[in-house]
């Protein structure tokens, strides 16, 4: 190894600045005979460079000198790797496991250092245009999907305490008149105990009153007891993040959740809903849901990869240099999105489309009131806003949904409801009688079927009533007035022709602090738009129960380009 490394440290030092292409650049200290070498290999975020210093036949420093790897996952690497190579004297050493990429890109720069001729440096690729392919298909339709499930650990925390989550994924996709996905944006929210260690995890510790265990510096050791209150309560559901905002923060054994949801997006795109469904079913594992791979060790995946053809395993292998995580597991069933999504698709009625937005907004809402023992009643709202933009940034098609889950004293027949995380416990009102029958404590069982038939506001249907028709009926009728509407005009619109008191649409009978100045003062073609407007929709588009507003808002804020063309 010694001849060889000294074979390559003479090329080194013959070699121009020119001839290494980028490597090989060369320093030399006259006093101790110590040369320093600048090599290049390719990470996972790109090219990478190192600094090689060496003494006679002896690498005796390497450093990492830029790279745009990610610290969570490489971090180890970037250490490592070059103190391995340091101690090794060579630049072949072990890779660090879950960094694999960044661990070779490492060892090859210094390759390249020492020999750039053998190892030439590798070209940074042309960045790929920004702009999307332009699709074009004669109808399409547009599905939001939601599955929500939970998740039994992961484990306990050192008291013994389970450790649980509320996972939900949302599916946001345009399909073709055939059902082949033209565009898929997905996104899921996972929020879980407090005594989960987890620094990124969004946390919910129950409705006032209930408490859990905490974790609070995220050391998984539990420091005490958390109870919450009204403002914690409505602290933590306003601050949940999905994975894709948790961005960086949310690190897996292969980049970030959005780097690897960003590629299991683009192999479904072209797919139906049962092409993706088979494509799981053949590539990936029975034992739990991830694409398959040479070293998957689930019970049947050596025999079910070994039945594929090279073509099929070198269409893996690419999948999983950058997707390894599971589509239908204990952390959210990405499938079961994506087939509610198809399932509940309605017509696009536009001729082209720029860009897709998904929003979602969170919010805990005190009330209504309290039961006949004075136990109060709370919930949790969530708005679902599914929209696409033209390059004006205006709205060419808008479908809102929303999701309600109450305490189970909430007397409501149709409330989807939450008694708590297993071990909790709350009032019941079971007959929804407005009279509480007892008091109902969450398991395991009772949290998995509460939170698994949980129904939106469009999915409750006509059970969902309101002054005027049904919920979606009225969210119908604001999505018609939104369209063509920018954002800003969006909220121009509620400004002016909504209560500042409770945010519903003007009427000549609105009763509010300022409502009747407010509606004097408007034009007569004005009252007869709002006239057409509170015929069919009467609710607020901001109030406890939701910020309709702020979900559309998020939905352009999060806008991807789609470059849609129809007819």
């Amino acid at each position: 190894m010694r001849k060889t490394l000294s074979l390559l440290l003479c090329i080194a030092m013959l070699l121009t600045v020119a001839a290494c292409g980028g490597g090989g650049e060369a320093s030399q200290s006259p006093s101790q005979g110590a040369q320093t070498l600048t090599g290049t290999g390719e990470g996972f975020g790109g090219l990478l460079t190192v600094s090689v210093t060496v003494d006679g036949d002896t690498i005796t420093a390497v450093e990492v000198t830029s790279h745009n790897e990610t610290e969570n996952v490489a971090g180890a690497a970037l250490t490592d790797i070059p103190a391995a190579i340091v101690e090794a004297n060579s630049a072949d050493v072990d890779a660090v496991s879950g960094a694999t990429i960044t661990s070779n890109a490492i060892m090859y720069a210094v390759k390249n250092a020492l020999d750039p001729e053998a190892n030439p440096a590798p070209v940074e690729e042309e960045p790929a245009s920004s702009a999307p392919a332009e699709i074009a298909a004669a109808e399409a339709y547009q599905g939001f999907g939601l599955s929500s499930t939970v998740r039994m650990g992961p484990g306990s925390d050192d008291t013994d305490t389970p450790v649980y989550s509320i996972n939900q994924v949302f599916a946001n996709v345009i399909f073709d008149g055939d059902g082949k996905i033209l565009n898929i944006y997905m996104d899921q929210l996972e929020y879980a105990t407090p005594n989960y260690d987890g620094a990124s995890m969004p946390h919910f510790t129950g409705w006032p009153g209930q408490s859990y265990n905490n974790d609070s510096d995220h050391d998984a050791v539990v420091d005490g007891t958390l109870t919450a209150t009204e403002d914690s309560f409505l602290a933590e559901v306003s601050g949940w993040a999905t994975k894709r905002d948790r961005g960086d923060d949310y690190v897996m054994g292969t980049g970030t959740w959005s780097q690897q949801m960003d590629t299991f997006q683009q192999l479904f795109v072209g797919m139906t809903v049962d092409e993706v469904e088979e494509w799981f079913a053949k590539y990936c594992s029975d034992a739990n849901g991830r694409p398959l791979q040479e070293t998957s060790e689930g019970e049947g995946d050596a025999e079910k990869y070994a039945a594929l053809t090279d073509e099929e395993k070198a269409m893996l292998a690419d999948v999983t240099s950058s997707a390894t995580m599971s589509l239908n597991d204990s952390h959210g069933n990405l499938l079961a999105a994506i087939r509610d999504a198809y399932e509940k698709r309605v017509p696009l009625e536009v001729e082209s489309a720029s860009a897709l937005g998904f929003g979602l907004v969170n919010g805990g809402r005190i009330g209504p009131g309290s039961d006949d023992t004075d136990t109060p009643v709370y919930s949790v709202n969530q708005i679902f806003a599914n929209a696409l933009f033209d390059g004006e940034g205006r709205i060419v098609s808008l479908y809102v949904d929303q999701l309600e889950y109450a305490t189970p004293n909430y007397d409501g027949a149709s409330m989807p409801h939450l008694t708590g995380w297993p071990g909790q416990s709350y009032n019941n009102d079971s007959d929804h009688d407005a009279v509480v029958d007892g008091t109902i404590d969450a398991t395991e069982e009772s949290f998995t079927a509460e939170v698994e038939n949980w129904l939106t506001k469009r999915e409750r249907g006509a059970d969902y009533v309101m002054g005027t028709g049904s919920w979606y009926q009225q969210m119908d009728k604001f999505q018609e007035v939104f369209i063509g509407m920018t954002v800003d005009e969006v909220e121009e619109w509620f400004q002016k022709y909504c209560s500042d008191a409770n945010g519903r649409p003007l009427q000549e009978s609105s009763s509010g602090e300022g409502d009747a100045e407010k509606y004097a003062a408007l034009t007569d073609e004005e009252k007869a738009m709002l006239a057409d407007v509170t015929s069919s929709a009467t609710m607020s588009l901001n109030d406890s129960h939701g910020d309709i507003l702020s979900a559309i808002k998020d939905a352009y804020e999060n806008r991807i380009d789609v470059n849609l063309t129809l007819g």
